[in-house]
């Protein structure tokens, strides 16, 4: 990486002392993962912190936070929402293909 493309990159992403705005948070590491990916692939840069809990006390507890600027953090929860719905109309569309193929299947058999 030239010192240019890390000029770039730290110019884009949020500074700690910006004003920075909560869009998402899990206790998934690999969903928060996908929509920082989501996220920074439409140009809006995420600042990822972890809501850290000694396990041994409360286990389960904790997980990560994607914050973004103020001024983008809008269009961030809109991305997020669109995704998630397409998601959620995705699974849905499986579940429907996996009934017609199994009917099918079913139907050859008898």
């Amino acid at each position: 990486m030239s010192p240019v493309e890390v000029e770039r990159e730290d110019d884009q992403k949020p500074d700690a002392n910006e004003k920075l705005e909560k869009v998402f948070d899990t206790a998934d590491e690999t969903e928060a993962l996908v929509v920082q990916g989501l996220l920074e692939s439409n140009g809006i840069e995420c600042m990822e912190t972890t809501r850290d809990a000694p396990q041994d006390v409360l286990p389960g507890v904790g997980g990560i936070v994607l914050r973004v600027r103020e001024e983008q953090a809008a269009q961030a929860r809109l991305m997020i929402e669109e995704y998630s719905r397409d998601a959620a109309q995705d699974a849905q569309l499986d579940d429907v293909a996996v009934g017609t193929s199994d009917s099918s299947v079913s139907a050859e058999r008898e």
